[in-house]
């Protein structure tokens, strides 16, 4: 584990003057419960833009809860790309802003993932206190140390066997590569199918090549060019989760990369069924030169936010078919199925079958200053990071 980057002493004292005139409540000081009441401390926006200059630390009290609301205390929350995406106002579903937290101007908290422990439970709330829970759909608001919802939007973790990191990274990126993996294009084991990825080492990408090694698929991964070591380190660390085969983005983008994956394939033979994209650009029609006549590109990000041109012949003559997408409508569409999949993942972890991404834990106690907490954040735009940011919850 490391520990994530800090903003420069300057910056961090700009931070902490605006969040002073958003909140002066802002001190150091242990939560204190008087008639159940729980105080909080969120971080929060009341307008986009870049994570350093608007998020502030806020600081509240949740009211005990009654009928089916509960009262979570967060213990381990990820800091994914579409959540700083949302802090800028540039992803496609946006939190509301609004005063229900006390802020003075209209604000949103951000945070798509957690995973939550029961403090408290009202009466008609299917759940109880010390119950783990993570969210059922995005744009909960998880960038936080407690809050209040309602039971019907968190669902209920058996919390044996895992790490409440394990359990709060699960329900975006593990999801979206057992989908991607299986709603698509039917892959099969037994003829030696293979898929092919970019962005092989984000979450998404080390659990398609643990899922894909789990039901016998073949796979190449393509990763963005590392010098050295660091290159050599990175191949070896994808081969040993399950990839056949790990390229650069230079080596796929090179001519002689189709008549190599012909060469994987037994002169073609077998077929490339799948190719999953999360870049964009000239790396994924990279990929759809090598997929097999009538295999499915599917994306779901659009990190070099370079548009793809198709050559004309990949559609003619090999019926290539181009997908999208997107886990959170996917969620919202098909709740049952994500709760199913969910579950499945997790016995995965609970069996050593599906390992966690590296990561840099991010510590959040009652006295951690706003400055860390959005250094870290402003941490996760930064180039090659050596784990995915993560808040670990302490005392709050």
């Amino acid at each position: 584990m490391s520990r994530a980057t800090t903003l420069s002493g300057p910056v961090r004292r700009a931070i902490f003057s605006y969040c002073q005139a958003f909140n002066t409540s802002n001190k150091h000081r242990r939560p204190i419960s008087t008639y159940g009441y729980t105080q909080a401390k969120s971080l929060v926006y009341s307008k986009y833009g870049e994570p350093k200059d608007v998020l502030c630390l806020h600081t509240h009290s949740i009211s005990p809860p009654h009928s089916t609301l509960l009262t979570l205390r967060t213990l381990a929350a990820p800091l994914n790309p579409a959540d700083i995406n949302q802090i800028q106002g540039t992803y496609p579903s946006l939190p509301p802003f609004t005063t229900s937290l006390g802020t003075p101007t209209p604000s949103a908290v951000p945070g798509n993932e957690a995973c939550f422990e029961v403090l408290a439970a009202g009466s008609s709330a299917p759940f109880r206190k010390g119950d783990w829970a993570i969210a059922k759909h995005t744009g909960l608001g998880t960038w936080r140390t407690h809050l209040q919802v309602d039971a019907s939007r968190v669902l209920r973790v058996d919390k044996q066997g895992l790490t409440p990191a394990q359990a709060g990274t699960v329900a975006v990126n593990p999801v979206t590569a057992w989908r991607l993996l299986g709603d698509f294009v039917p892959l099969d084991a037994a003829k030696r199918d293979w898929f092919v990825q970019n962005g092989a080492n984000s979450g998404v990408g080390r659990a398609a090549l643990q899922l894909g090694r789990h039901w016998g698929y073949r796979s190449i991964a393509i990763v963005r060019d590392r010098p050295g070591a660091e290159g050599e380190a990175l191949h070896r660390e994808l081969h040993a989760l399950g990839a056949t085969h790990v390229v650069s983005e230079t080596e796929a983008l090179a001519r002689d990369f189709p008549d190599r994956v012909k060469a994987w394939t037994d002169n073609g033979r077998e077929a490339v069924r799948l190719a999953l994209n999360c870049v964009g650009g000239k790396p994924a029609v990279a990929m759809a030169k090598v997929l097999s006549a009538g295999g499915h590109l599917v994306t779901y990000g659009a990190m070099s936010r370079q548009p793809m041109a198709v050559p004309a012949g990949m559609l003619i003559f090999k019926n290539v078919v181009f997908e999208g997408f997107w886990v959170s409508r996917w969620s919202e569409e098909r709740p049952e199925e994500k709760e199913r999949t969910v579950e499945a993942l997790l016995e995965m972890v609970r069996k050593g079958e599906l390992v966690d991404v590296p990561t840099a834990e991010v510590p959040w106690g009652w006295g951690t200053g706003v400055g860390e907490l959005v250094g870290a954040v402003q941490g996760t735009l930064e180039g090659y990071r050596r784990g995915k940011g993560g808040f670990v919850f302490g005392e709050t």
